[in-house]
């Protein structure tokens, strides 16, 4: 199956689960602009979100579960703040992590999950990584009131151990940043010849919201897929949740459509939500 269709079948898979929050695809070209300039648009305001995002504190929890039915089988749990220490420095402070259950489910956790959480599902396609990738338009579609432009994203090439995204954007035909991602990360990793291990990534959906009325944050992550293992399917919920985004009050500079951007009052980002799915 080409990565095109590979798309289209992950994206089938997501309408049972969203579709009720999209409006009809409209695949006619766009008005006054080209696919190739909204690319290079959102792009570049991709590269202005990746480096103020930076420069925000916030809290991620994330929950993994391995299901049997309705009932849990196996369980990973992590919270943790990302802030900044006294000399300046990004750092991780874990506030929560019981002990992993995963394995009475079968499953087990990698480098690669780990790498996701913090790369792939918050997925950012800047100028920079535009070269890594194929991207086509699809048309335009509303999701909740924001009227969006389409794109299915494929890298081009898997290089050494790096890992990707595939799957589809949506971009705000307003602000030109991504509001929502649907895929998952790539590649995945089959027994062969050598030994390897198996390992199985989920499709999942990512939304974001508008914080302190500029950037487009990542809030809400939601994967439930089953894994297809050699040996049998794994049926998996994920859910990670961003919270709390506060500017970081340091002298770094942050742009936003090229104008330097004042530090917003204390207190909670105002959000304009893509409605994500609530968990119970």
């Amino acid at each position: 199956m080409g990565w095109a269709g590979f798309v289209a079948a992950l994206v089938c898979g997501m309408a049972i689960v969203a579709g009720a929050q999209e409006g009809p695809l409209d695949k006619a070209e766009p008005k006054g602009t080209t696919p190739a300039e909204i690319i290079q648009r959102f792009a570049a305001k991709e590269k202005e979100f990746k480096e103020a995002r930076d420069q925000y504190t916030y809290r991620q929890s994330v929950k993994l579960q391995v299901m049997d039915g309705n009932t849990v089988t196996g369980e990973y749990q992590q919270v943790f703040d990302v802030i900044f220490d006294d000399k300046g420095k990004r750092i991780e402070n874990v506030v929560f992590a019981p002990q992993s259950s995963l394995e009475n489910g079968g499953l087990s956790m990698d480098a690669g999950d780990f790498e996701d959480i913090r790369h792939r599902l918050p997925f950012v396609l800047t100028s920079d990584e535009l070269p890594e990738y194929d991207i086509l338009y699809i048309g335009q579609q509303t999701e909740d009131e924001l009227r969006c432009y389409v794109f299915d994203v494929a890298p081009k090439e898997i290089v050494g151990k790096k890992r990707y995204f595939q799957g589809r954007i949506w971009v705000d035909d307003h602000d030109f940043q991504i509001v929502k991602t649907f895929g998952k990360a790539v590649p995945d990793i089959h027994p062969g010849k050598r030994g390897k291990e198996e390992h199985l990534y989920p499709s999942f959906t990512t939304w974001r919201e508008q914080i302190d009325q500029k950037y487009w944050f990542p809030t809400y992550t939601r994967a439930d897929d089953t894994l297809h293992f050699a040996s049998g399917g794994i049926h998996i919920r994920e859910t990670v949740k961003y919270e709390n985004y506060k500017r970081f009050g340091s002298k770094v500079k942050i742009t936003y459509e090229g104008k330097d951007v004042e530090k917003a009052p204390e207190k909670k980002g105002e959000s304009q939500p893509v409605s994500p799915p609530k968990p119970n």
